[in-house]
């Protein structure tokens, strides 16, 4: 692999082209921070305030980042042709190894959002051995029942397209109060996001099939993620009936449930600060940056990370994923923490 790939890449995979953006240069033998973003957005408007946030920087320095774009969604791109069959959801994830393997990265730690989420979580299920980690905000794995897809079909007929999408990204709070950030947000989505190829993302996404995963022992053959997974939701959240029931399906021992306060729909964007530290405890856990500082968690942890109990109620429980995973003895290790 060349020294540095940093920059802008099209990479042609078996489901078609893929725009991909690349910052920093590999660090031995590091993963790869490799992020998906939501439906509505691109890598720029789901990843940028996080990844240029302060604290981010210290992370950054110790892996190479790589940002996918689902095909037509990135800045600039240009209208799918007529009749074009967007790539479905199984698909969008089996684009991803041909990612990996072109920039010649021997694993990735997966940040998702939502759709990116759901696609990173698909890829994790079916190439186990090509993900070290995955951080999953808003995830949904549940599919669209028939009513609710008549819903998002109605509401589409009546509504301009970034107002049938900001109820997906947003919390009804943000929405009634019309803050700055969703203001600016439907402005960007309707201005630059294609919108031709945004309606076909966003049909294939509300097409999609549940994520078959289960807990082990909860049914037969039960198939789960197998890698460390941070899941987070804002307070409030449209997503966050789905990230409960996705922690129910997740194996208790490598599972994180992070609920945060006074986010809203998209902790990336309104908590940087707060989901950067979470992010360093998570990369803390898997054995990466051990000298790396806990800046403001750190300084007052108790404040800022109360524990909480389980979704099982089973016990309390330590702040840090490395910390929930080492002499403890009881049932569940998965920690969901407020901040």
């Amino acid at each position: 692999m060349p020294e540095c790939w940093d920059g802008e890449h099209d990479v042609e995979t078996p489901y078609g082209m893929l725009h991909v953006v690349i910052r920093g240069a590999p660090k031995g033998n590091k993963p790869a921070i490799l992020t998906y973003h939501d439906v509505g957005l691109n890598h720029k408007l789901c990843f940028n305030t996080f990844f240029n946030n302060e604290d981010m920087q210290e992370i950054t320095k110790h892996f190479v980042v790589c940002h996918v774009d689902a095909p037509g969604q990135q800045i600039g791109a240009s209208q799918l042709p007529q009749g074009y069959q967007y790539p479905t959801m199984d698909q969008l994830a089996g684009m991803l190894p041909t990612v990996v393997q072109h920039f010649g990265f021997k694993s990735i730690v997966g940040i998702g959002v939502g759709a990116g989420a759901y696609i990173l979580a698909k890829f994790a299920l079916i190439f186990p051995d090509l993900v070290e980690g995955l951080v999953l905000l808003n995830i949904d794995p549940n599919g669209k029942g028939w009513i609710d897809w008549a819903a998002t079909k109605l509401s589409g007929l009546t509504s301009a397209l970034p107002d049938t999408v900001l109820p997906h990204l947003f919390s009804q709070e943000e929405l009634m109060n019309n803050t700055e950030l969703v203001q600016s947000y439907r402005q960007q989505i309707n201005n630059t996001v294609n919108q031709f190829n945004l309606q076909l993302f966003w049909n294939m996404y509300n097409s999609r099939r549940d994520l078959e995963m289960n807990r082990s022992g909860t049914v037969l053959n039960a198939k789960t993620l197998k890698c460390p997974v941070m899941l987070v939701v804002g307070d409030n959240a449209p997503a966050e009936e789905g990230v409960v029931e996705c922690n129910s399906k997740l194996d208790p021992t490598n599972t994180t449930f992070l609920k945060m306060a006074d986010s809203g729909g998209l902790p990336q964007l309104t908590q940087p600060g707060k989901l950067t530290e979470a992010f360093k405890y998570f990369l803390q856990g898997m054995g990466y940056m051990p000298s790396a500082s806990m800046t403001r968690l750190a300084r007052s942890r108790t404040a800022s990370l109360t524990s909480a109990s389980s979704m099982d109620g089973s016990r309390s429980r330590a702040c840090t994923h490395s910390d929930s995973t080492e002499g403890v003895g009881t049932v569940t290790h998965t920690m969901e923490v407020s901040c």
